[in-house]
């Protein structure tokens, strides 16, 4: 058997190669049964998904559509439709009527990093408990990172199981 060595600087090399990075780069998983391909935007990917029916209507109803469509970096916890159908009844229904809008914003802000925080870098920041990735909002409920690091053109989304809340 025949074996080489390459010189570190000729591997480098080709992990440098446009598109070599991206052919073998780990894919995104499928959430609420639609591909998240990272060379789509947080929003192309989100309105795709039937997990996050919920959470594209208060992004719309918010007016945040092209925020989270913007350049980025863009971190979003993102909640899935469970975790909206655990809030109080009628919570929902409420803060996507017009005259909410400024509240439903500040809920849908607690979900945003301006920043591409990847989980690596986000367990640093907040609370981390071993393999799970937690973060707790400023009414002390807790949400657990359920799928995490899908990177997205202008950013990354983080899956995760419960609203985050602003006080008052």
């Amino acid at each position: 058997m025949t074996r080489f060595t390459l010189p570190a600087a000729v591997f480098m090399t080709v992990l440098a190669l446009p598109g070599f990075a991206d052919d073998y780069a780990i894919p995104n998983p499928e959430v609420g049964g639609a591909a998240m391909p990272g060379d789509r935007n947080i929003i192309e990917n989100a309105v795709n998904s039937a997990d996050h029916t919920m959470l594209v209507a208060a992004v719309k109803a918010a007016g945040l559509v092209e925020t989270l469509s913007g350049a980025g970096p863009i971190t979003v916890f993102a909640p899935v439709n469970a975790a909206f159908d655990a809030l109080p009844d009628g919570t929902v229904e409420s803060l996507l009527k017009p005259a909410n809008k400024d509240q439903l914003t500040k809920v849908l802000t607690c979900h945003v990093v301006a920043a591409d925080a990847m989980a690596a870098a986000t367990k640093g920041m907040i609370d981390d408990d071993g393999d799970l990735i937690m973060v707790t909002d400023e009414m002390g409920n807790v949400a657990t990172v359920t799928i995490a690091d899908m990177n997205q053109s202008n950013g990354v989304i983080h899956m995760i199981n419960t609203v985050l809340l602003p006080k008052g």
